[in-house]
């Protein structure tokens, strides 16, 4: 009998307890979900089986097989040159935003269709309402600024047979988050993003262009995970953007019942908390999150 008293190695314990990620891949079963990850799988030097991380393709093939064997998503692509996610990652932040509604809902974690979320920047990927809905079965309004993205993450929607769960909705204007997107009356249990946080493209390419070099890899200024420029920059980066984040959650604070965000730097925070206090916020939460070697955090606030 197996010695159970000791730790499971392989077992990403960083990952929240209920992600389903927190076990290695299982590139056999992932192969047979999606046969055309197989060309990209192969033993590293560990004698393990995986996959070039740095490999574009590779990554969103993984993805594919990831989506279809653990949530059932069938129909999954992408543009090429947009964002794609490491999953594990994103379904950490699903999870939290879980425990967050479980606290005003006697521990348990609500489920089901009246539970309804805005994924501010929804994508091209769609990722954050597959997950959701796949995982707890709540209703998404998902809003994104560009059109292909917005063309891309309804076409996911459409071909996996999910219209009546996750609606996407094109904001018009790159000044607003919530104005123009949350309707008169609408109202969300809480709402979501994973904003920009680079402060323009120069940064961005800069940033590229060392991580590759770190890597022993010249590949320019490419991205392993892509991304266009509205989802990885925006003008004063992530400070300016939750700050206008926050200012426009105070206009929507009858619509929310809890607003929330990923915080890349940690940095960032000190500017928020400053805001919503200014703001009067009657509940700030503080989340850290952690994949890896990358740390991140998730503000979560309501007034």
């Amino acid at each position: 009998m197996a010695d159970t008293s000791k730790p499971i190695q392989d077992e990403k314990t960083n990952l929240h307890p209920r992600n389903a990620h927190r076990s290695r891949y299982n590139f056999q079963a992932l192969i047979k979900a999606v046969p055309q990850l197989r060309q990209f799988v192969s033993q590293n030097e560990f004698d393990d089986l995986s996959i070039n991380f740095t490999d574009p393709e590779a990554v969103k093939f993984l993805n594919k097989a990831l989506l279809k064997q653990q949530y059932g998503v069938a129909a999954w692509d992408i543009p090429e040159g947009f964002l794609c996610p490491p999953i594990p990652g994103r379904a950490d932040y699903i999870h939290y935003l879980a425990d967050v509604l479980a606290e005003h809902n006697k521990g348990e974690v609500p489920t089901g269709n009246t539970v309804k979320v805005l994924d501010t920047g929804v994508g091209a990927n769609c990722i954050y309402p597959l997950i959701g809905h796949k995982t707890y079965g709540w209703n998404f309004v998902g809003s994104e600024v560009d059109y292909i993205a917005a063309a891309s993450a309804k076409k996911i929607v459409e071909d996996n047979g999910l219209a009546a769960a996750i609606e996407i909705r094109k904001q018009t204007s790159y000044a607003n988050i919530f104005d123009g997107i949350i309707k008169p009356g609408e109202k969300f249990d809480i709402t979501m993003c994973n904003p920009p946080f680079h402060t323009s493209s120069k940064e961005v390419n800069e940033k590229s262009s060392r991580k590759w070099k770190n890597l022993g890899q010249d590949k320019g200024t490419e991205l392993n995970f892509g991304g266009r420029n509205n989802e990885l920059w925006y003008e004063g980066g992530e400070p300016r953007f939750l700050n206008k984040m926050i200012t426009e959650s105070k206009q929507f604070a009858r619509s929310c019942k809890w607003f929330s965000s990923l915080i890349s730097q940690k940095a960032t925070l000190d500017g928020c908390y400053k805001s919503l206090d200014y703001y009067k916020a009657a509940d700030v939460k503080t989340i850290t999150m952690s994949q890896g070697q990358k740390t991140s955090r998730v503000l979560v606030w309501k007034f």
